[in-house]
């Protein structure tokens, strides 16, 4: 993880950020020169590298806001990060967001990466279908044909599978008390069956 030098660098640029913002957009100047910093762990121009860390390239704008205000007000809680990702937008007012969805929005995906075709498969008929005996609607339904996204639904095209699995399992949880669809669609589904839509959509 970015040492607390990061956090203070990143404190100095959102500052700077805030002191130059125009038409309440932060500036673009400014937001790129502060996601070197982001890039420690979401990867060069929002390609993360990690399993367990989020690609932020092509994701959804709505989306990055809603998650970044849900770090600063302390809504979503993940343990393993909860402390750093409150810190970095602790600093960052609703402008300097915007201005950070705007940027990662904007940047080329990686192609994702099969790594089990088999496993996959089953993915694919859950992400397609659903499970109608279930009341499982399709994943597609919200997050697109080739999970590319839609609006406030996160693009998942390309996203690591164990990161994918993780906040599978972190829905049923208290610690991300907002995605009241997600909590309510995977609660009929097994392990076996959200690793598999993982999968899937790891290699889209």
């Amino acid at each position: 993880m970015t040492s607390l030098k990061n956090l203070l660098i990143l404190a100095a640029i959102a500052a700077a950020a805030g002191a130059q913002a125009q038409n309440s957009k932060a500036d673009l100047d400014s937001v790129q020169r502060a996601v070197h910093v982001c890039a420690s762990c979401h990867g060069e121009n929002g390609n993360s590298t990690k399993p367990l860390i989020p690609s932020l390239a092509g994701q959804m704008r709505e989306y990055t806001i809603r998650q970044l205000k849900d770090f600063r007000s302390q809504s979503r809680s993940e343990t393993d990060i909860q402390a750093y990702m409150w810190g970095i937008s602790a600093l960052l007012t609703d402008e300097q967001i915007e201005g950070f969805a705007d940027y990662y929005a904007a940047q080329k995906p990686a192609p994702g990466k099969s790594t089990n075709p088999k496993l996959e498969a089953v993915g694919k008929a859950l992400y397609d279908k659903g499970l109608p005996d279930k009341g499982v609607l399709p994943c597609k339904q919200c997050h697109g044909d080739n999970a590319e996204g839609a609006s406030g639904f996160p693009r998942l095209a390309g996203q690591k599978a164990d990161y994918v699995y993780k906040q599978l399992q972190a829905f049923r949880t208290p610690l991300r008390p907002h995605g009241v669809v997600m909590k309510n669609e995977i609660s009929a589904m097994t392990p076996q069956q959200l690793k598999a839509v993982a999968a899937y959509v790891q290699s889209r």
